[in-house]
């Protein structure tokens, strides 16, 4: 849970004193090795918050790649669940005035929100961390999410997903605030939430439409839209996000026709958000893909979509141990990237047994098609 910051802190870190602290100090190493020496220097540089400053400038380096606060202040709890900053930026964009952000902690998503947007927290530290990062000119009051404060725009919310003792909690009852809490202090109004992309999206009924989002091939979240936030039509969507190019997105409005074949040229592993959006036929489809097995999110086809990485497939056959390890040693491979999807395997425990010792590398994709254990021995690459 890290360090229990104190409005004194927060007020020690914003003052002259504890600025000059920060930076005298930040090129500690901050490692393991180094503790007691870096505990032993901020004791001599801020001896009443030296526990603060180490903390927020561990923090600080946390931060740099994922909110655009350079001289932030944080938390531990609130920078993990702190949206990053290009996510923050894509949702934003759907919100066409300003928005009340009912759970804003540090304003990791307030600051990418359209002007005149404001804020609220029940946490007064997290409030006056806030009020640092962000600056004079967005307001911010102290107050619970539950009981709202304002009237006539949208509402944005990130729920806590950690219970009392810090453990992470996937129960939605359990959220700080609740969903349906939630749902029910917005119903008159456009509501966005955003949730952790694992929860049981069921029992949320009172969502118009469901949204995955990635960021540079890892699944980041989830965000409930509701009324006139929702697109007409949809029900999932899935957006995959890159950093060093465009995204794009695929929607439960397009067709699904996708046929189920035999392992052609190409696999094609789609982005978690497609396959935790429930839009694998979907992404087929639009690609002229087919599945290796309806209930299997691998996908198969003459020609992978551009700007992926695709494997190319050298060979595939039924699976079994022994038999990988023929097919690899007949290869020459000695570095393998190991894939599974529908099997009960282990690849960093299969790794190990199958005592690789060639000069090559490839991938194997386990899987399978039926009740019939496959495997498709492929090479990767970037389309």
């Amino acid at each position: 849970m890290g360090y229990a910051f104190s409005l004194d802190d927060v007020a020690h870190l914003r003052s002259d004193a504890g600025c000059a602290a920060l930076a005298a100090l930040a090129g500690l190493p901050l490692t393991d090795a180094s503790r007691l020496a870096d505990v032993r220097a901020a004791r001599e540089v801020s001896p009443d918050h030296f526990a603060a400053v180490l903390e927020t400038l561990l923090l600080r380096r946390k931060a740099a790649a994922k909110v655009p606060f350079t001289d932030g202040l944080f938390t531990s709890d609130a920078l993990q669940q702190a949206t990053a900053h290009p996510v923050a930026v894509h949702r934003a964009r759907r919100f066409t005035g300003p928005v009340h952000d009912v759970t804003c902690s540090i304003g990791a998503d307030l600051v990418a929100l359209p002007p005149g947007s404001f804020g609220s927290d029940l946490d007064p530290v997290r409030l006056a961390m806030a009020r640092h990062n962000l600056g004079d000119g967005v307001p911010l009051v102290r107050a619970d999410a539950l009981r709202p404060v304002s009237r006539g725009v949208a509402v944005l919310a990130d729920p806590a997903r950690r219970d009392s003792a810090g453990r992470r909690t996937w129960r939605p009852e359990d959220f700080t605030p609740p969903l349906d809490g939630l749902a029910a202090a917005f119903a008159d109004r456009d509501l966005a939430v955003k949730c952790a992309p694992g929860v049981d999206f069921a029992v949320a009924p009172w969502a118009d439409e469901v949204e995955l989002v990635s960021l540079d091939g890892q699944v980041r979240e989830a965000c409930l839209w509701t009324r006139g936030l929702a697109t007409p039509g949809v029900a999932r969507r899935a957006t995959v996000l890159r950093s060093d190019g465009p995204g794009w997105a695929v929607t439960s409005a397009e067709p699904d026709d996708c046929p189920v074949t035999a392992p052609g040229e190409w696999l094609v592993d789609p982005d978690g958000a497609v396959v935790r959006a429930g839009l694998v036929r979907h992404y087929a489809a639009r690609h002229g893909l087919a599945q290796l097995d309806e209930r299997i999110a691998y996908l198969t086809g003459p020609e992978p979509p551009p700007g992926i990485r695709a494997f190319r497939v050298v060979e595939h056959g039924h699976y079994s141990e022994k038999g990988l390890r023929s097919v690899l040693r007949a290869h020459d491979v000695g570095r393998l990237e190991i894939l599974v999807r529908g099997l009960d395997v282990d690849p960093n425990a299969l790794r190990r047994r199958l005592k690789l010792t060639g000069s090559g590398e490839a991938t194997v994709a386990l899987t399978r098609v039926g009740s019939r254990p496959v495997y498709l021995l492929c090479r990767a690459e970037r389309t």
